[in-house]
């Protein structure tokens, strides 16, 4: 099995023909990977620290909050309440945390048939939303009853649709066939 780190960069010489790569620094790159999760309504501090302490399990980075910006009233939020937390990675976590989430996490989703091709978008951006964050190996079978989604998105240096596509196969995610 090769890793994420190699296959990232080997991507020049694979892509060089298709894409007309002239250098090595035209071939695309993963800038960072985000992942937020939102926590909405939840107001207990157990059930924060919990979310806050799972992320940080799974990534090897602490949780920043994210507070809300302005009150809304139908959702009994108030400005400053923490709405959510989010995890820029980058470097050496990033490679590690790419590598965990495609040969580990995403084959145990059940009923796992290839990610949609059809969330990349025109800046050649990939959005991934996990339902359970489960999945991952960090997290035990013990801590089934509080379990949250969480959206990764993953930002590469891509110039389109199709070329953010064909360096995302290159680098091992599985994106459903045609």
């Amino acid at each position: 099995m090769e890793s994420v780190n190699t296959r990232i960069k080997s991507a020049y010489a694979s892509l060089k023909d298709e894409f007309g790569y002239k250098n090595v620094m035209q071939a695309p790159k993963v800038e960072k990977v985000v992942i937020s999760v939102g926590t909405g309504r939840v107001q207990d501090k157990a059930k924060l620290a919990l979310i806050r302490d799972r992320l940080a399990l799974i990534t090897g980075q602490k949780a920043a909050p994210r507070p809300a910006k302005q009150s809304v009233a139908s959702f009994k939020s108030r400005k400053g309440d923490i709405i959510g937390y989010q995890i820029t990675l980058r470097g050496a976590r990033m490679v590690h945390f790419l590598d965990k989430l495609v040969h580990l996490a995403l084959p145990q989703t059940r009923d796992f048939q290839g990610l949609k091709r059809s969330s990349i978008d025109a800046m050649g951006n990939y959005s991934i939303g996990i339902k359970e964050h489960t999945i991952f190996p960090e997290c035990g079978e013990e801590e089934i009853k509080d379990v949250f989604p969480l959206g990764i998105t993953i930002v590469t240096t891509a110039k389109g649709k199709k070329e953010a596509e064909a360096f995302l196969r290159h680098i091992g995610v599985p994106l459903q066939a045609a």
